[in-house]
């Protein structure tokens, strides 16, 4: 009998929405016999019961590989990935195309004007207050007498724009993603 490899390198996490979870979807497969290495990948190593609800399911590696020489025996199997890892099950949502379409056109907006704020800041020697006080005169027609609502969203903006890129909004996290001040920590 024709002794075969398989190499496994599984994901440390991965984000499925079908209700079969297949070992292609949480890693990948290689073998010099591509035939092996789909049929391996389509192997199913969880079915979702309820799918209308998110589920996190913990995975080992020798599971994975047990469950492989099952069907194939006498397959060699080396996992070259995460010795544990971790799948979670999200319910497929309806896409929203109107609110789609908003946070588009929100996100090319401030794209935009960003852009020309940056232009215009960068032709002036980044000379900020001289901007807004140019275009509060172009737009209003009058000198710029004190603070203009350009300084006050500015500063705003700012503190909002630093607040949302280090997700401390509040203690409820809204995503599971590391901040970059996690990513320095973990590295440190």
């Amino acid at each position: 009998m024709k002794s075969d490899i398989v190499y496994l390198k599984l994901n440390q996490n991965s984000q499925i929405t079908n209700t079969r979870i297949t070992l292609q979807d949480v890693g990948e497969i290689y073998s010099p016999d591509s035939a092996l290495s789909k049929s391996i990948g389509e192997i199913v190593l969880y079915t979702v019961e309820n799918d209308q609800e998110p589920q996190t399911i913990v995975f080992s590696a020798m599971k994975v590989i047990e469950l492989i020489q099952r069907q194939r025996p006498g397959l060699q199997v080396e996992n070259i990935g995460e010795p544990d890892f971790i799948v979670e099950y999200k319910p497929p949502s309806k896409p929203k195309k109107a609110w789609e379409v908003a946070k588009t056109v929100f996100v090319s907006l401030i794209v935009f004007f960003g852009a020309a704020f940056t232009i215009m800041t960068f032709n002036t020697d980044v000379s900020v207050g001289d901007v807004f006080s140019m275009l509060y005169e172009l737009v209003m027609g009058t000198q710029q007498t004190k603070g203009s609502i350009l300084e006050i969203t500015y500063s705003v903006g700012i503190a909002i724009g630093i607040l949302g890129f280090y997700n401390h909004f509040s203690k409820k996290k809204e995503c599971l993603d590391p901040t970059p001040l996690h990513i320095e920590m973990r590295s440190y």
